[in-house]
């Protein structure tokens, strides 16, 4: 098992890795929408949330040379179901053409208030 850590993504608030390599498989920690250069939450819309967060997925994914088109599962938290449509749309222009596995899952509440929350598995590249 190898630990994944990046300063293109924030560092971790408690005691967790913001990703683990193990068996051809990064693991990625929940990512919220977290400025990486500040530490700082990035409120804003569900959009922008969603798209600082993907961001931050995919800086750990790409740490270890991977990319993108590896992802394979997604966790999405949002704090209000009535977002899915825009999560929805922001997720499909994200990841395009390609179509990792997703569960999508309301909660009453993220940290720093935010509104959404991902994290992810993806393979390796050999």
């Amino acid at each position: 098992m190898k630990e994944v850590s990046t300063k293109t993504a924030p560092q971790p608030a408690g005691h967790y890795a913001q990703g683990l390599i193990s068996g051809g498989l990064i693991f990625v920690s929940g990512q919220l929408s977290i400025d990486p250069e500040t530490g700082r939450p990035v409120h804003g819309s569900i959009e922008e949330q969603l798209n600082r967060a993907l961001g931050n997925m995919l800086a750990v994914v790409e740490a270890p040379g991977s990319n993108k088109d590896q992802v394979l599962k997604c966790t999405v938290y949002i704090s209000d179901i009535a977002l899915w449509p825009k999560v929805n749309d922001v997720y499909a222009a994200f990841f395009g053409h390609y179509k990792p596995s997703r569960t999508v899952v309301p909660v009453s509440l993220l940290h720093h208030e935010l509104l959404v929350e991902i994290n992810a598995i993806a393979a390796t590249v050999a």
